[in-house]
């Protein structure tokens, strides 16, 4: 089982930017597909990016161009690096481990290990 610690979340105004980390506690990081999902209120938890252990990157539509998702294995952390931020990006955003096929690469039941989840607000 794999240990995810996000870094703090915060409130930003529209347009505005912000950086979350998320730390691995597995020795075998390298091999781990990581995701990023969000949830709003009264929504389903939905994909937002992801990178494979070669370093390949998928972004939800909703953030291509705007999120960078990024990957640092000798500090068993990744990042989401968040620009041009909307309110509509409000959520509960939560780191995520795994070794999904590549059709379920974007589903949250392609993972099997999920970070605590860290709020972030975009103010209008």
């Amino acid at each position: 089982q794999v240990q995810l610690v996000e870094s703090a979340g915060g409130l930003v105004q529209a347009g505005g930017s912000l950086r979350l980390s998320c730390a691995a506690s597995v020795r075998t990081f390298r091999t781990y597909v990581m995701g990023w999902f969000r949830q709003a209120p009264g929504k389903e938890r939905e994909f937002v990016a992801g990178v494979t252990w070669s370093g390949n990157t998928y972004y939800a539509d909703s953030v291509k161009g705007r999120f960078t998702i990024s990957r640092e294995d000798a500090k068993n952390t990744v990042y989401l690096q968040m620009n041009s931020l909307k309110p509509e990006d409000t959520a509960v955003y939560y780191c995520a481990a795994g070794a999904p096929a590549p059709t379920r690469a974007t589903m949250t039941g392609g993972y099997n290990d999920w970070g605590q989840g860290t709020q972030v607000t975009v103010s209008s």
